[in-house]
C-alpha cells in the first residue's frame, strides 16, 4: 500500500473521529461552501504546497473568485487546503487523480467541561480582553497549585499596573503573569501551595485557562476552562487540613482588598448561620463594597433543613449549587439483565469482562449480627465469603466499610445513597451508590437468586434533561438573620465540576485508601458553585468596568433563568434557588439595575438597633447611627423583595425601589406581575417607568395584600419589560 493512500485513510479516521453529529450537506452550484480538499502527505523534495494549491484553485475557480476562494493551506505536516467552492467546482477538483478526499468543512461542537457550556455561556462569547486581562480575581481558600496547566501565563502580558499585591508564596513556590499574587496564613505552614485540591480547583473554575483533554481518568474529557480565562488570580490561603480560621480569614480579605483584586471567590462557611458580629466573611467583605469589590459566598453544603444558608448579609453574593444536563453515573448489570444507573465516579475496571458473584454483608458474616453484616461494620465481613465478589452494604458508603470490603478482598461494592442523592462522589476502589428503590431492587434480586451476580462499569456521561435542578446538598433559606432578605441569591452548576486540583491530594474523601495523584478532579458542592458566579460577575465587570458591585450582582440576578417551583427538588421555590439559574451573557446588558451604596447598607444596620459596639466590630470605624434615617431590610434596595408575615393574619407589604437605565438612554418599561396566585394582590405604582439617559434613576412602589388564608409561602415576579430587557425580581411572601 502505497504512503499516499495509507496517509488518506489515517485521515479519513481522524475526521470520522471528529465529524460531530452534523448531516450530510448539499449545496447548489450557486452556493459556495467551505471544503477541505486533502492531498496526502506532503512531497519531498522542492515544491511548494501553497503555490500549488492557488493553481489547483485557478483551474477550477472563476478568476474573479479565485482569490477569495482559498481559505488556508495545510503545509507543515499534511498536504492540503480549505476553499469556498460551488458544487461544479468541487466536483471538478474531485475527479483529479491528485486529490485524495474532499468533504464539507462541518461545524463541530467541543465535549467541555460542561458547566460553562451549559450556561449558554461558550468558549467564543464576546468579551473585551483588554480590560478581562486586568480583572484580578482573589481566590480565598486553601492555595493553590501553580504549576498547573490551568494557571500557567503562556500569552499573557505583564501584571496589571493597578497591581498593588505581592508574591508571597513561601517555599518552592513562584507566582507568574497569571498568578500574580499569593500569600499564606495558616500557622505552621510554609507555602501557598494548596495540599487539599479544593482552591485549585474554585480558582480554575472561575478563571483558569482553557486546557484541552483534561479528564479525571478519562471520565468527563473535554476542555477545562474558567469563566474569565484571561483574568488574573491572587491565592490567599486561609485553610489547612482541620478547617479555616476567622483569624485567617479577615487577614485573607484585609490583604486582598488592599491588594487590589476586583472581585472575591469564598467558599467557606459554618455549617449554621451566626449574627453579623461573628461573622469573618461577613466583616471581611463589608470593607470591601466601599472599594468596588464584589465578594461572592457558597451557600453552604446542608440542605436538610431550611434556614440553614449560612452566607446571609446583604452585601455577599449567596450561591445555591445546581445541576448541569451532563450526569456522572457508574452502571451497575445484575445477572437478569437488568441495568441500573448508580451514582459514584469510579475510574476503576474490573479485569473480568464476566459478571462476578454477588453477596449481601448480612450473608458474607459469622461474627457479626445482621444489622452490623448488612452495613458492612469493620471486621464482620469473612474474606472466605467475600474474596472476588461484589459486596452489597446496605449503608452510606465510609471510610470504615470501604476499609473492611477492601481488608476483605472484595473486587467492588455497592452503597445505599443517604441523604444526598444526586451528587457522584469519586471512589478509591471499583464502586456505586444506589438510591434507596435502586437498592431494594438488587436486595430483591439477591434474595431471590441461588447464584446472584452483578459487574460495575467504569462512570460514563448522561444526559441529565431535568437540569438545572437544585442539589440536595445545597443550603435553603430562608435568611434567620435578615428574614426580609432573600437568600440563597442565585443559582449556579455545583454538581460533578471537573476543575484544576492539587496532586499532592488524594482525590477521594478518602485519603488513606486513595493514593492516586490527578491534575484535574471532579468535586460537587456550593463550593464550586460559588466561583462560577464569581467568574460571571468577574465577565459582566469586563464590559461594565465602571459598575459597582451592587451593579454587577443585580445584572446577574435580575437576568437568570427562572426555575421551575413545581419540581420535586424545589419545595422551597427561591429559598433553594434565589432569583433563578446563572446566565452570564444576557446579564452583560440586563437594562435596569439595583443600585445599593455602602451608606445604604449602614442605614439598614441602624435600623436593626445592633449593639454599638457589635457595630464597631463591622464597621471597623466610628460610623454612628445617631444623624441615620435608618432602613428596613425589605426596603433594602435589593434585586428580590421578601417579607415575612404573621401566620393567619391579613397583611400588606410594601417594597420601595429605584432602578438605574444602564440600557437604551431613551426608553420606557412596563411593568407585569407573572405567577400571581390567586391568595394575594400585587400592585406596582407607577407601573410605567421612562427614562431619558443612561443611568437616570427611576422610583416605584410594590404593594402585596393578602388574607388570613395566605399559604405559608407565596412566589410571584415583577418584570420590567422594554421590549428587548426583561428585568425580573422575585417577590416572596412567607410566614
Amino acid at each position: 500500500m502505497d504512503a499516499l493512500r495509507i496517509s488518506c485513510i489515517f485521515f479519513a479516521l481522524f475526521v470520522i473521529s471528529l465529524s460531530g453529529s452534523g448531516g450530510t450537506t448539499t449545496a447548489t452550484d450557486e452556493e459556495r461552501k467551505v471544503y477541505i480538499v486533502y492531498l496526502g502527505a506532503l512531497p519531498e523534495g522542492d515544491y511548494s504546497p501553497s503555490a500549488r494549491h492557488l493553481s489547483m484553485l485557478q483551474e477550477v475557480v472563476d478568476s474573479s473568485y479565485t482569490g477569495k476562494s482559498l481559505i488556508r493551506s495545510y503545509n507543515r505536516s499534511f498536504n492540503g487546503f480549505a476553499a469556498n467552492l460551488t458544487n461544479q467546482e468541487k466536483e471538478k477538483l474531485a475527479g483529479r487523480d491528485d486529490v485524495a478526499l474532499i468533504f464539507p468543512s462541518k461545524t463541530l461542537q467541543l465535549q467541555t467541561t460542561a458547566s460553562w457550556d451549559f450556561l449558554r455561556f461558550p468558549r467564543n462569547v464576546g468579551r473585551n480582553l483588554d480590560i478581562e486581562s486586568d480583572i484580578i480575581i482573589g481566590v480565598i481558600d486553601s492555595g493553590i497549585w501553580p504549576e498547573s496547566k490551568s494557571f500557567s501565563d503562556h500569552g499573557f502580558g505583564p501584571i496589571p499596573k493597578k497591581w498593588k499585591g505581592v508574591c508571597k508564596g513561601g517555599k518552592n513556590f513562584t507566582c507568574n503573569n497569571k498568578i500574580v499574587g499569593a500569600r499564606y496564613y495558616v500557622r505552621g505552614d510554609d507555602s501557598a501551595r494548596d495540599l487539599d485540591g479544593h482552591g485549585s480547583h474554585t480558582a480554575s473554575t472561575a478563571a483558569g485557562n482553557e486546557v484541552e483533554n483534561a479528564s479525571f481518568y478519562g471520565i468527563a474529557q473535554g476542555i477545562a476552562r474558567g469563566g474569565v480565562p484571561s483574568a488574573r488570580i491572587s491565592a490567599y490561603k486561609v485553610c489547612s487540613d482541620t478547617g479555616c480560621t476567622d483569624e485567617d480569614i479577615l487577614a485573607g480579605f484585609d490583604d486582598a482588598i488592599a491588594d487590589g483584586v476586583d472581585i472575591i471567590t469564598v467558599s467557606l462557611g459554618l455549617r449554621s448561620p451566626v449574627g453579623l458580629q461573628y461573622d469573618s466573611i461577613a466583616i471581611g467583605s463589608f470593607h470591601g463594597i466601599g472599594k468596588g469589590v464584589l465578594t461572592v459566598q457558597s451557600a453552604g453544603n446542608d440542605g436538610s433543613l431550611t434556614g440553614r444558608v449560612v452566607s446571609t448579609a446583604p452585601w455577599l453574593f449567596t450561591v445555591a449549587a445546581s445541576t448541569t444536563n451532563r450526569k456522572l453515573v457508574s452502571k451497575i448489570a445484575i445477572g437478569n439483565g437488568t441495568e441500573i444507573f448508580g451514582n459514584a465516579i469510579n475510574s476503576f475496571k474490573l479485569n473480568s469482562t464476566k459478571n462476578y458473584p454477588l453477596v449481601y454483608g448480612k450473608d458474607a458474616s459469622i461474627q457479626c449480627g445482621e444489622a452490623e453484616a448488612k452495613r458492612c461494620y469493620g471486621g464482620c465481613l469473612d474474606r472466605r465469603l467475600v474474596e472476588g465478589k461484589i459486596v452489597l452494604c446496605d449503608d452510606t458508603f465510609s471510610s470504615s466499610n470501604l476499609a473492611e470490603v477492601k481488608r476483605a478482598g472484595s473486587v467492588g461494592s455497592i452503597f445505599r445513597s443517604g441523604e444526598i442523592y444526586d451528587v457522584s462522589f469519586v471512589f478509591p476502589s471499583a464502586a456505586s451508590t444506589l438510591s434507596p428503590q435502586q437498592f431494594d431492587l438488587v436486595e430483591s434480586y439477591i434474595n431471590s437468586t441461588k447464584v446472584p451476580q452483578a459487574y460495575i462499569y467504569p462512570s460514563e456521561n448522561i444526559t441529565d434533561s431535568s437540569a438545572p435542578v437544585v442539589a440536595s446538598f445545597s443550603s435553603r433559606g430562608p435568611n434567620t438573620i435578615f428574614p426580609d432578605i432573600l437568600k440563597p441569591d442565585i443559582s449556579a452548576p455545583g454538581v460533578d465540576i471537573l476543575a484544576a486540583y492539587s496532586p499532592a491530594a488524594s482525590p477521594s474523601e478518602i485519603s488513606h485508601q486513595d493514593a492516586r495523584s490527578v491534575e484535574y478532579n471532579i468535586l460537587s458542592g456550593t463550593s464550586m458553585a460559588c466561583p462560577h458566579v464569581a467568574g460571571a460577575a468577574a465577565y459582566v465587570k469586563s464590559l461594565n468596568p465602571r459598575w459597582s458591585p451592587s451593579a454587577i450582582k443585580s445584572a446577574l440576578m435580575t437576568t437568570a433563568w427562572q426555575l421551575n417551583a413545581t419540581n420535586a427538588s424545589h419545595g422551597d421555590a427561591e429559598f433553594s434557588y434565589g432569583a433563578g439559574h446563572l446566565d452570564p451573557v444576557k446579564a452583560a446588558d440586563p437594562g435596569l439595575v439595583y443600585e445599593i451604596l455602602r451608606s445604604d447598607y449602614i442605614k439598614l444596620l441602624c435600623g436593626l438597633k445592633l449593639d454599638p459596639k457589635a457595630l464597631a466590630q463591622i464597621f471597623a470605624d466610628n460610623t454612628s447611627c445617631t444623624n441615620v434615617v435608618p432602613t428596613q431590610p425589605k426596603d433594602l434596595n435589593y434585586p428580590a423583595m421578601t417579607a415575612k408575615v404573621e401566620n393567619g393574619e391579613r397583611f400588606t407589604a410594601t417594597f420601595s425601589r429605584t432602578v438605574t437605565n444602564v440600557g437604551l438612554p431613551n426608553s420606557t418599561y412596563r411593568a407585569t406581575i407573572t405567577s400571581r396566585p390567586s391568595q394575594v394582590n400585587i400592585s406596582v405604582e407607577p407601573n410605567i417607568l421612562s427614562f431619558t439617559a443612561v443611568n437616570e434613576k427611576r422610583s416605584f412602589v410594590v404593594t402585596v395584600t393578602g388574607g388570613r388564608a395566605t399559604p405559608p409561602l407565596i412566589s410571584a415576579s415583577l418584570v420590567w419589560f422594554d421590549g428587548l430587557h426583561n428585568v425580573r425580581s422575585p417577590i416572596i411572601i412567607y410566614t
